[in-house]
């Protein structure tokens, strides 16, 4: 008599099978246990999320590694959770308050913060059910979030000990600044586009000289408000001459310097360029190099401020370049206007154009953290596979630039530093730290005020390999379990993630927090097209498993996962895998109608028919292969040997 059903139905066989594993303590690695560890560091996804491809492409990768080593004897830690994703997630809510009439000044940051820990219980675990879905099998007892006590406790502590070593300090820099979100954001969060525009030609009259000009040329009119120096190539003939001269900025008359740096190119435009240090990353080096005024012109909301002339101020920054350009013209200072298309930096969530802003934020020299870094890759402490994304790695960290770490926002970890009367910082992991260093400086109680801001997301998400074992306590789970064995992840943050991994767990830990990265490739649609809502291409993971079952999509996944080639999905790969899956489910069946059943001490030495010995060797050789395959993190190469074994 068979238990299986004739007909295979993967939602019905599914259904319940993750809980019942959960529930019998399957993913559990046992702390007392003598068995040598193995552990999955997480990426964690984001608490506002839902499954996409990447992440069940990400996930089954990882749940093949996490399975095969519980099956090797390993005492395996997947470690799961989820993060608070600063932003997205303020943003989520924000809009949720004005569909209601209301806002978050209007709740104030206490009630506005409360109100995200609301949706945060009610909504934020659907990636994490979606996860189980995927039959994830990670140790749900121990999920952690980015917002948990524990790892709010080690971000203080990082916070504070980086700052009293120098690392982190506070400084007024050009940032990413989103004029609709009114925060900084990151470059992950800068969205490149090329857009049609225009190219405007002004002349800067030469100071002394009547009647001549030098050529500049400007995407963004409303700059040169704030421009206070003009670069040329110092080699550049046509300029060596006027190098230690000045022009003066029209409208505003600002005699600025023209300065020879090598950042201008003669081959491009008229060869000289002009600078607002205060409003182009560029600009801000060049202008560093040569000591040149930053001129802030605009407000946090993209309008003019009172450094402009009084015409000017509370324009927006679009119907300010209008009116400069008008008034340019009229001054006969339009050389001419070309049609141009360049490339513009959007805001990913708000859809707006960012703009460079200089403002006072935090930041960790990222440059000292990332020398051991780098060479823990270089001595092969950590590896990256396919060993090519090591170079991609080395490019960034190499040219790493100080790492904005504060947010203008409500909902994150806030800033453990509070000022004083006269502005002086004092840090400490708790309002009684600071104001004990307070009173010891002042030599009286004052009134001390916390920072409004909160810390990026990607500094909590750092610290993940260690704060998620209970650092800065002592855990048994801290010493078995970092540094971890592997992480599976996208090369899209590499740097932004990776290698911060690096930086801090090296810095804190005294040890890279993994030995290998395995860098996996993009699901694409089937004309290999990286999916996306605008294109309509994206495939439901869900969907497909709920047609089709979790383990076609699964098997399908893994079996186009090759070594550095993106995978061009199509459903009916899927469909084709779930026939394989069918196939598995029948042969089971007819196994067990014919009196197939398993047997502990199975001796396989015993068997005396040659179809039976051919049968284990086979067995034991593809064994080997999958094994082989799995190590070396070529998962398509260990599906397609039992693909065909099992055919």
């Amino acid at each position: 008599m068979t238990t299986l059903a004739k007909h295979y139905d993967p939602v019905e066989v599914e259904a319940g099978l993750d809980a019942k594993w959960e529930a019998e303590g399957y993913y559990c690695p046992d702390a007392e246990s003598d068995l040598p560890p193995f552990c999955i560091c997480i990426p964690p996804p984001n608490v506002t999320g839902s499954l996409h491809m990447g992440h069940a492409l990400n996930m089954t990768l990882q749940d093949v590694l996490a399975r095969y080593y519980r099956m090797k004897d390993r005492k395996t830690l997947w470690q799961p959770g989820m993060d608070h994703a600063g932003i997205a997630t303020q943003m989520l809510v924000e809009r949720q308050l004005i569909e209601e009439g209301s806002d978050r000044r209007t709740l104030g940051r206490e009630g506005f913060v409360e109100r995200v820990w609301e949706w945060k219980e009610e909504s934020g675990g659907t990636i994490s059910g979606q996860l189980r879905r995927l039959g994830a099998s990670t140790d749900w007892e121990r999920e952690r979030f980015t917002l948990d006590a524990g790892l709010s406790k080690a971000v203080r502590k990082v916070f504070v000990s980086l700052y009293k070593e120098g690392l982190i300090y506070r400084d007024k820099r050009l940032v990413n600044w989103d004029c609709e979100l009114l925060t900084a954001v990151s470059d992950l969060e800068v969205e490149q586009k090329e857009i049609k525009g225009h190219l405007w030609h002004f002349k800067y009259p030469i100071e002394g000289r009547t009647g001549e000009w030098i050529k500049v040329a400007t995407t963004r009119p409303e700059t040169m408000l704030g421009d206070t120096g003009v670069a040329v190539h110092p080699d550049d003939t046509r300029y060596q001459t006027l190098i230690g001269q000045h022009v003066v900025v029209p409208i505003v008359g600002r005699r600025i310097p023209i300065v020879g740096d090598e950042y201008s190119d003669p081959e491009k435009g008229t060869g000289a360029v002009k600078l607002t240090p205060a409003h182009d990353f560029n600009d801000f080096e060049v202008g560093k190099r040569h000591g040149l005024e930053r001129i802030n012109i605009l407000d946090n909301r993209g309008c003019l401020n009172d450094s402009v002339p009084k015409a000017y101020r509370g324009l927006d920054r679009y119907e300010a370049r209008k009116k400069v350009v008008g008034e340019l013209e009229e001054l006969g200072l339009v050389d001419r206007i070309e049609e141009y298309d360049h490339t513009v930096p959007f805001g990913d969530r708000s859809g707006t154009v960012i703009e460079p802003w200089l403002t006072d934020q935090w930041y960790v020299d990222a440059e000292v953290l990332a020398k051991p870094a780098i060479d823990a890759v270089k001595s092969g402490q950590t590896r990256f596979v396919p060993t090519s994304w090591a170079n991609t790695y080395f490019e960034w960290m190499n040219n790493i630039q100080p790492w904005c770490i504060s947010r203008q926002l409500w909902w994150g970890h806030r800033i453990p530093a509070w000022f004083g009367p006269d502005g002086k910082i004092f840090v400490g992991m708790d309002i009684e730290a600071a104001k004990l260093e307070a009173n010891g400086h002042y030599g009286y109680d004052v009134e001390l005020f916390q920072d409004e801001d909160v810390l990026d997301t990607w500094f909590s998400s750092a610290l993940w390999p260690f704060s998620t074992l209970g650092w800065p306590d002592s855990m048994p789970e801290l010493d078995q379990h970092y540094p971890g064995n592997v992480l599976v992840t996208g090369f899209d943050i590499i740097f932004f993630w990776v290698a911060r991994m690096m930086m801090m767990g090296i810095h804190f830990m005294g040890k890279a927090p993994f030995s290998d990265v395995y860098i996996h490739a993009l699901v694409r649609d089937e004309k290999g097209q990286k999916m996306s809502k605008s294109k309509g291409n994206i495939i439901d993971p869900v969907q497909l498993m709920e047609l089709h079952g979790t383990d076609a999509l699964r098997f399908t996944l893994t079996a186009m996962a090759a070594q550095g080639r993106d995978i061009k999905l199509a459903e009916q790969r899927v469909v084709g895998y779930r026939n394989f899956i069918t196939k598995l489910w029948n042969a089971s069946r007819f196994g067990e109608l014919n009196g197939c059943t398993f047997k502990e001490n199975f001796d396989p030495s015993k068997c005396d028919l040659s179809v039976n010995r051919w049968l284990v060797g086979n067995t034991l050789r593809c064994a080997a292969d999958v094994e082989m395959a799995i190590q070396t993190y070529r998962f398509n190469e260990a599906a397609d040997r039992l693909y065909h074994f099992i055919w």
